[in-house]
Parts: C-alpha cells; sequence; structure tokens
C-alpha cells in the first residue's frame, strides 16, 4: 500500500501545481479532481489494493490529459508563475544533478554574505568513447531555494553581486569557463555600499573583457538583477522560464497607472506578460539569446532527473561551441558538434578542451564584442538611402584611416622621439650642472649683493592656464517668461526668499541665490552654455526609436514625443568643444518618453563611444534625466545595458576619458550600466540617483527611505559619484577634469 500512498501524494502535487499555474482551483474539472482525490485518501483503507490501483490510475489518466491541455495553452503570465512555484528546481537541484563534484564558495545556506547568490568551483564529466573526462567551471548564479525566506527569492543584494564579481576574478585567475544560471525576479534595490546599481555596472563593466568563455542560462530573468551575471558568449533559456526588462506586475502598475496600495486587474497583467514578449520563443526570435533547453510539459521540477541530463548536455555543447569559435583548426569538430542530436542516454562524442592560449582569448574577446553590438539592430529605425549609406561607410574608413595614421603612427613617433631627447637632455642637465656648479658657485658669491637671498625657480608643468572664453550670446530659458514668483523647496529650513521666474531663470542660471538649490533646467540651456558658440556638430541624427514588439498605443506615444521634441529619440550624440578641448558628447534628455534608453538610444551611443575611440576624444555623457530602460521595447531595451558598456570598456580601454554627469533625476538600468561603470561620475548639485525610486524600494523591502535617500550628496557620501557640481561652474570644472584626468592616448596630450 506504501506504493499506493506515494503515487496518491504525486498526485494531489499535480493538483496543487495546476491550481498555482491557473491561479486558483476552479480551471477546467480541477474541483471534480480534487473531490475524487479526497474520497481516495477518506476511504484509502477501506478498498482493496487492486480497486485503489485502479482508481488511482484514472485519476493519474485525467491530470496527465489536463497537463498536456495546460501545457498547449500556456499564457506568458503562467509561465512567469511556473518558474516562481517553489516546485520548480533551483541552483542547487542543478549543482547536485548535472555536476559531479562542486565546492561551494563564500559561504553556505544562511551562513552567508549574500544566500541569494551561489558560487561553486564544480567539475562537470563527459564520457568521450569509453573514457570519462573531467572539466573544470566555476558556477555562479541565484539561488531561490524552495520557500527558504533567507534566501529572499533569488533577489540579490548589493554585496551579493560583488560576491559574484570576485569568483569571476578567480575563474579568470585559474583559466576555466564559467556558468552562469539566472534565477532571479530583480536585485534588491538598496544604495548602501557597493549600490545595487553600481556593483551591476560593476559586474558588466568587467564580464565584458573576462578571458574565459562564459555560458549563461536564464529560468527567471528580471531586468538589471539578471544582467548582472547575465553576459554571456553563449547565451540560453528554459523553455518554461522569462526574460523581461520589468516585471510584469510593474508594466501593468506603470500603464495602468495604477495607485500604490491598489491590486493590478488580472487581465490587464496577462495583457502586460504578453505585449513585453517575455517567453524564451519570444527571446529567441528577437536574439536576445542564441537557443532553449526544451524541459518537460509545464516545467522542470526538482526530480526530474532526465531534464538534468538535458541541461548538462547542452552547457557542455554550449561551452563547446563557444571555445571552438577561437581554435584555427575547428571545421570538422564544428560540423559534428552542430550536427550531433544528442538524447538523454546519448554521449557527446566530440572532445574540446576548454583551455585558451593567448590568441585565443584575443578571437574570444572579439567574438563577444561583436555578438553584442550587433543585437537590437532591428530594433530601431535609421533613415538613410543606399547611397547616404554607402558615403557614411566610406567616410568612417577613411577617418580611421586618418586618425590612425596621425595618431597611433606619427603622434607615436614623435612621443617616442621626444621621450628619447627628454632623457638625453636630463642626463645633459645633470652631468652640465655637476661641471659647472664650483665656477657658479664662485660667480654667485662674488656677485651677490649684501642682504639679498638666493631665490629657487618655481617648476611648473609647463603650460599656463587657458584664458576664460567669452560666449557671445547669452540663452535664456524660456521659463524665464513667466511673470511670477517661485518658492524656494528649501525655503523653510534656510529661510530662502520667494525667487522672482525671470531673475531665477535668467541671471541665477535656475540656482537659489540663498540655498543654492538647483531648480530644474531644459536640456537646450546647457547646449547653449556648456559649449564653445558654433562648435557643435550632431551626428547619427536620423536613428530613430520604434515599437519593435507592436507595443499596443506605443506608436502614438513616440509620436507625440518627436512632435514635441523635433527629435526622433531620447538621445543626442555631437561633437562640440569646451574652452578649447575637442569632446564627444551623448546626451539624455528629459522631454523624450522622461530619457529612457531603447535600442534606437543604445545604438546611438555605441557609436559616439567608437567615434570617441578613434578621434581620441573625451567622452562626456552628460544625463539630463533617465528613467530608466523604456519597457515596451522589451529585452530588447535591456539587452541595451550589456551593450553599451561594452562599448564603454572599450573605448576606455583604448586610452579614453568617459566622464559623466547626472542632472535631475537619474534611475535604473542606464545608472546600472554604461552610465554606473564610469570612473568619474559627477552629479549637478540637488540632482537625484540611484537603481530604483521610493516605490519600487517600498513595495521590495517593505520600508520607506528618507526623503534625500537619492539625493546627489548621500551618492557622494556612499563612493557612488566623485563629486558635486554647481551648474554655474558646470563648463570650469569639466574643463578641469579634461584637462587633470584620463591617460596619454587623449588627441591634446
Amino acid at each position: 500500500m506504501e506504493d499506493l500512498r506515494k503515487r496518491l501524494l504525486k498526485a494531489e502535487e499535480r493538483i496543487s501545481y495546476l491550481g498555482w499555474i491557473k491561479e486558483g482551483s476552479e480551471w477546467a474539472n480541477l474541483p471534480a479532481l480534487q473531490e475524487k482525490l479526497q474520497s481516495l485518501r477518506d476511504a484509502f483503507y477501506e478498498h482493496s489494493h487492486e480497486h485503489l490501483a485502479e482508481k488511482i490510475g484514472a485519476l493519474e489518466e485525467s491530470l496527465t490529459f489536463l497537463e498536456s491541455r495546460c501545457e498547449e495553452t500556456l499564457s506568458p503570465m503562467e509561465r512567469v508563475r511556473i518558474v516562481r512555484s517553489p516546485l520548480r528546481f533551483s541552483l542547487k537541484d542543478i549543482l547536485e544533478n548535472v555536476y559531479e563534484e562542486y565546492t561551494e564558495l563564500g559561504g553556505e545556506e544562511d551562513a552567508n554574505i549574500d544566500p541569494a547568490l551561489v558560487a561553486a568551483r564544480a567539475s562537470i564529466a563527459r564520457r568521450v568513447k569509453n573514457k570519462v573526462v573531467m572539466q573544470q567551471v566555476m558556477v555562479i548564479g541565484h539561488e531561490k531555494g524552495h520557500g527558504e525566506e533567507y534566501r529572499n527569492g533569488g533577489s540579490t543584494k548589493p554585496w551579493g553581486n560583488e560576491k559574484a564579481l570576485r569568483y569571476m576574478r578567480v575563474a579568470e585567475t585559474e583559466g576555466i569557463p564559467i556558468h552562469f544560471y539566472v534565477f532571479t525576479p530583480g536585485a534588491f534595490p538598496v544604495e548602501e555600499y557597493p549600490g545595487a546599481g553600481q556593483q551591476i555596472a560593476r559586474n558588466l563593466y568587467a564580464m565584458a573583457k573576462l578571458r574565459v568563455p562564459m555560458v549563461a542560462v536564464t529560468s527567471e530573468g528580471g531586468s538589471g538583477g539578471a544582467e548582472a551575471v547575465g553576459m554571456g558568449d553563449f547565451r540560453l533559456m528554459f523553455s518554461h522560464g522569462y526574460y523581461s526588462v520589468i516585471s510584469p506586475e510593474g508594466a501593468a502598475a506603470i500603464e495602468g497607472k495604477i495607485r500604490e496600495g491598489v491590486k493590478v486587474p488580472k487581465d490587464l497583467l496577462e495583457n502586460c506578460a504578453e505585449r513585453l514578449a517575455i517567453t524564451a520563443e519570444d527571446n529567441l526570435r528577437h536574439g536576445t539569446i542564441d537557443r532553449i533547453i526544451q524541459e518537460p510539459l509545464l516545467g522542470a521540477r526538482r526530480d526530474d532527473f532526465t531534464f538534468f541530463r538535458r541541461v548538462k548536455d547542452e552547457m557542455i555543447r554550449a561551452t563547446d561551441e563557444v571555445v571552438l569559435k577561437t581554435k584555427s583548426l575547428r571545421a570538422f569538430r564544428a560540423y559534428e558538434l552542430k550536427m550531433e542530436k544528442a538524447g538523454p542516454d546519448d554521449d557527446l562524442r566530440v572532445y574540446v578542451s576548454w583551455e585558451l592560449a593567448d590568441d585565443e582569448i584575443g578571437r574570444l574577446l572579439q567574438h563577444r564584442s561583436r555578438k553584442y553590438r550587433q543585437m537590437a539592430t532591428k530594433a530601431y529605425r535609421e533613415h538613410l538611402t543606399t547611397g547616404a549609406a554607402l558615403y557614411r561607410r566610406v567616410g568612417r574608413g577613411l577617418a580611421k584611416f586618418y586618425y590612425t595614421i596621425r595618431y597611433d603612427v606619427l603622434k607615436s613617433r614623435h612621443k617616442q622621439v621626444k621621450k628619447v631627447m627628454q632623457d638625453v637632455s636630463g642626463e645633459g642637465s645633470v652631468l652640465i650642472k655637476q661641471m659647472s656648479a664650483p665656477f657658479t658657485a664662485a660667480y654667485d658669491f662674488i656677485t651677490r649683493k649684501p642682504g639679498s637671498r638666493a631665490t629657487r625657480g618655481s617648476a611648473g608643468w609647463g603650460t599656463s592656464s587657458p584664458e576664460q572664453i567669452e560666449y557671445g550670446e547669452i540663452y535664456t530659458s524660456s521659463l524665464a517668461n513667466e511673470d511670477r514668483t517661485v518658492s524656494c523647496p528649501n525655503a523653510e529650513r534656510h529661510g530662502c526668499k520667494d525667487l522672482w521666474v525671470p531673475d531665477l531663470y535668467g541671471e541665477f542660471c535656475g540656482v537659489c541665490e540663498n540655498c543654492g538649490h538647483h531648480f530644474p533646467l531644459e536640456y537646450q540651456w546647457y547646449m547653449k552654455h556648456l559649449f564653445e558658440p558654433d562648435s557643435i556638430r550632431e551626428f547619427n541624427a536620423d536613428l530613430a526609436s520604434i515599437n519593435p514588439l507592436s507595443f499596443p498605443g506605443f506608436d502614438k506615444k513616440l509620436e507625440a514625443a518627436r512632435k514635441k521634441t523635433g527629435r526622433p529619440c531620447a538621445m543626442i550624440t555631437f561633437d562640440a568643444r569646451v574652452m578649447g578641448i575637442d569632446i564627444v558628447v551623448a546626451m539624455l534628455y528629459s522631454d523624450f518618453r522622461n530619457g529612457t534608453v531603447g535600442a534606437a538610444e543604445g545604438e546611438k551611443f555605441a557609436r559616439a563611444c567608437e567615434i570617441a575611440r578613434i578621434k581620441r576624444r573625451p567622452l562626456l555623457s552628460y544625463v539630463h534625466t533617465t528613467g530608466g530602460i523604456r519597457i515596451h521595447e522589451g529585452t530588447m531595451g535591456v539587452i541595451q545595458m550589456p551593450k553599451c558598456t561594452m562599448a564603454v570598456r572599450e573605448y576606455i580601454d583604448s586610452g579614453g576619458l568617459y566622464i559623466v554627469v547626472y542632472d535631475n533625476n537619474s534611475y535604473a538600468g542606464p545608472v546600472a550600466s554604461f552610465l554606473g561603470c564610469s570612473p568619474y561620475q559627477f552629479a549637478i548639485r540637488s540632482s537625484r540617483l540611484g537603481f530604483a525610486g521610493p516605490r519600487v524600494i517600498r513595495d521590495t523591502t517593505g520600508e520607506d527611505v528618507p526623503p534625500d535617500y537619492h539625493g546627489a550628496r548621500s551618492a557622494l557620501k556612499r563612493g557612488h559619484i566623485q563629486g558635486i557640481w554647481d551648474r554655474r561652474d558646470f563648463r570650469r570644472n569639466l574643463h578641469k577634469s579634461l584637462m587633470t584626468m584620463g591617460g596619454g592616448n587623449l588627441y591634446y596630450r
């Protein structure tokens, strides 16, 4: 009877699981099956073994039919519920069943700096003919557990992501591949050091050039939290998983303008989950993943051992494919690997060593760069004729050739000659000084006047400070045209008087003359006051945001933004000059969809990095405002985080100077990627920046944050930024930074 009891318990679990997926027990004939189950449990000892076996068998057949029917009609939101089920497999289950041996690093269970993030040194076995070969890997991923509260649902804190980065470095040192597993609804939104957004940015910056193969597989991928350990040379996804720019609940709250504390309607939730294109099939179609790992009906659970064998084969196969792309001799093995269809009881016949030589590492990094550079290229529009596109391509090629000759050849040779001459001059001056010292001392003694003292010449940098450039026409904000007064937000604390608007937005540059509070100004003010007149040359102005997911109503919103701003997207990229120094600028501004970043903005930023690298110019990211990643573009928006961070890393590695200046409000994905990875970040006084806003923090942590939690001064105290600038001193501070920061590869050095 014990076997029948186990079957009955399993049937009960299956009914409960179906109810979880359908968010209730009223779907189909689930209530009738529950009644049958209960009657069998109540009369378990009143029937014979044969009768019970027959009844339980009939119940199991009915459940199998319902499960097949449910699988055929699964909605995206139901897939989200599958992923969030406590019955679903976790990273620990994968470690136990996919890898032969493993040692967890950085803590275990709740004795851990962050139990939501697991790192382990593991070995994975593969059979080649009659021989078992063990290959070493580093496994890093989120651990949701099976209901343990201390796991925090897989939502990692900043120090958990810092732990992940630490063991990425260990894997790089040891030269072993990294297997990433993403099981997170999102990062835990706290700003305490190292900061949620800033640490994700550091992880992305490091992963961009890690010198080992990386394979990432996603079960639950929630926005930036997923990207912290999600950049892979090969990206896999479980068939019942989801990968999204935002949770369906968050998207529904934004789209439906749901007030805090009000429950989101179920229909709106289902619609948003479908519109966001979050399923594995959606992501494969859009190119944000490379392959899907198939799961059994209604998703794999912790006891689906055949599924774990499939995961093992797919991880080995994906790592092999990444490594083979770096090999000079690979054609036959690559073909065999592509054609091989390994089943759950078969073994992979191809063996690939995962150790890489230096030249192979170089090719690995090139493939990674090219992979992310080409992502989401169909999610924006570029108005170019064939002739114009050809002209631009030729122009870029000629510019690259010109600047390579100018800086890599001529200037490099000039520096070498200059260095030799300086060394010779230095040695000669010391020799001459030693030989002439007695004569100089005698001459000074004879010619010195009574009471006079010898003076030493001051050694300077050899350059004088540039003259202040007087700009001709002064731009006056359109806000200054209103004849009224406004009150300073700090009036009660500092006793500030009411400010007359024409003076505030005219002579005072939007700054309270008493306490220094900065009122928001339009981005045009900065373009007129920061850069030299007639020095701005915009490029890639024809890149336009579109509606790649056909999100209902979003085309009208985009058209309204274009009419309002006269621009096709939320980013402006241009060449400019600041007090005699040529720079490249990427500006996010609030007027277009609150400065959110999508595929068009990401592409413009990546091109700006390339232009700055070719021309050897500093790159300034001025963030007038950004509300994060544009949710209407789904994962084609969130993929801009690794894509743009990759562009920044390549620019900085080439010797560039990357400066970020935040203004007004800057939040979410951009701060957690290509903005937050800059070594030089500054904020305009009274600006606010962080990973998540107060409402998201309250919904996630259950705690309110103080009013100044996201203030610039708080960010400075936490070490997220390097300084706070007054708007009126922006130009002077920027010039000082350009002169004192950066390496010798800049054109003016």
